[in-house]
């Protein structure tokens, strides 16, 4: 059985901390619980709640984002994270949310157990949203 309850935050780079607030406010509902200026050995930050799951976000040059962000297994340190929604509808809503936003959407498809919709961030980090799959 596992000792951990989940994660509590990832963390992530962006080129514009308030762009990525902003798509992730209109696609996801998200709220920005904390914010810091950039200091001589921190780049600026924000941490976003996502009902739950956190994103630590820091705002860099797009030089300093390493990693080829469109090779699965080559994107640096986090390849990629998935926000859970509770159900395929829900899932259909986030799609919409996220192409509003602007965002770069795939086909909702069945991995396994899950509904998975894959999509692209404003700075075209892979991420993905799953929903279990009803067993009725």
């Amino acid at each position: 059985m596992p000792y951990t309850v989940g994660f509590n935050h990832v963390a992530t780079l962006t080129t514009d901390l308030e762009r990525h607030a902003e798509v992730y406010k209109q696609a996801f509902g998200a709220e920005v619980t904390f914010q810091m200026k950039a200091e001589e050995d921190h780049p600026a930050m924000f941490i976003l709640d996502l009902g739950g799951a956190f994103l630590n976000v820091f705002e860099v040059t797009v030089d300093e984002i390493i990693g080829n962000r469109r090779q699965q297994g080559g994107r640096g340190a986090i390849d990629h994270f998935a926000l859970a929604v509770e159900s395929r509808d829900e899932l259909e809503v986030a799609k919409d949310r996220i192409v509003a936003a602007g965002g770069d959407v795939g086909e909702i498809q069945q991995l396994g157990n899950e509904w998975s919709l894959f999509f692209r961030d404003i700075d075209g980090m892979e991420l993905e949203v799953c929903a279990p799959v009803d067993a009725g």
